[in-house]
């Protein structure tokens, strides 16, 4: 099962501590492949619409940002009206409960 950094999505082997990419420590649970479709709050670029794809489904979040760029330049702007489609269907990610985590200190 494919495991994912908190931060920019870089895919990860499963016993990583920080992410090869961006240096992020992975702390709690990683994201898994095969979660909900969500738009997650922190690692998104426009939207988030790529990395959720890429998180849901067990995809390098890269290739797919990649290919949604390159499709956008093919398909004379249909992705576009897609990607814009799924910013307003797939639902952002929810806040965390106050009082999750226990106070540092």
């Amino acid at each position: 099962m494919a495991v994912f950094c908190h931060c920019c999505g870089t895919g990860l082997p499963g016993g990583a501590r920080y992410c090869s990419s961006c240096g992020a420590a992975v702390t709690g649970p990683a994201y898994m492949a095969g979660r909900p479709l969500v738009r997650p709050r922190v690692g998104r670029q426009i939207a988030g619409v790529c990395l959720a794809l890429a998180r849901s489904y067990g995809w390098d979040v890269s290739a797919v940002r990649i290919i949604t760029v390159l499709a956008l330049f093919l398909s004379s702007g249909l992705v576009g009206v897609a990607y814009v489609a799924a910013w307003i269907g797939i639902p952002e990610e929810p806040l965390e409960a106050p009082g999750a985590y226990p106070p540092a200190g």
